[in-house]
C-alpha cells in the first residue's frame, strides 16, 4: 500500500514529523529566551556596585537623578516590545507601556526631569552608550553584557544567581 501524497508529493507522515520538529525547536528557543536574566549595567566610573530593587526603581523613575554631585544619571531603556523593556516595565517601573509614556510626559511637563530615558535599539547600542557616557545605566540581557560596562548586583545578587530578581 502506498502512502497518501499531499502538497508537493510529500507523504503526510514526513510533513507531520518535520512540523513536530519545528515545534519542539521553537519551544526550546522560547524557553531559553525566558530563562535568561536581565543585567543592570552602568558606566565603570559609576560609584555603585549593588542596589536594592527599590533603589533601582527610584533611579529608573527619575527620583534619584545623580550618582554624585558631578555625575548625573543617564537612563537608557530598550525599545518597545523588547524583552529588556518588558522586564523593566513589569518589575522596575510596575507600569504598562501607556502608563510609562504618560508618566514621563507628566514628569517632564512638571519640570521634575529634563528628559525621559533614552531609547536604545540593540544590546550593542546599550553597551556602547553605557561604556561611553559617564553616569549611564541600562538594562540588557545578561548573555549580551559587553566590554567596558559594570554589572550591578541587585538585592546582593548577580545575574545567574538563584535569587536574582530580574528574570
Amino acid at each position: 500500500m502506498r502512502a497518501k501524497k499531499t502538497l508537493f508529493g510529500r507523504p503526510r507522515r514526513l510533513i507531520a514529523i518535520a512540523g513536530l520538529g519545528l515545534l519542539v525547536l521553537s519551544c526550546l528557543h522560547a524557553q531559553s529566551q525566558r530563562s535568561s536574566d536581565i543585567a543592570v549595567v552602568v558606566n565603570p566610573d559609576t560609584p555603585v556596585t549593588d542596589l536594592s530593587l527599590e533603589d533601582l526603581r527610584k533611579i529608573f523613575l527619575g527620583d534619584h537623578q545623580y550618582w554624585t554631585a558631578k555625575i548625573p544619571v543617564m537612563l537608557l531603556i530598550g525599545a518597545p516590545a523588547t524583552r529588556e523593556r518588558d522586564v523593566a516595565l513589569k518589575l522596575i517601573y510596575q507600569m504598562d507601556e501607556v502608563q510609562f509614556k504618560r508618566y514621563w510626559i507628566a514628569k517632564i511637563f512638571r519640570a521634575e526631569s529634563a528628559t525621559a530615558p533614552k531609547v536604545v535599539y540593540s544590546h550593542e547600542m546599550a553597551n556602547e552608550l553605557t561604556a561611553a557616557i559617564s553616569g549611564a545605566i541600562a538594562i540588557v540581557d545578561a548573555r549580551d553584557v559587553g566590554v567596558g560596562v559594570k554589572v550591578l548586583r541587585i538585592e546582593g545578587q548577580l545575574p545567574g544567581q538563584p535569587d536574582y530578581p530580574l528574570k
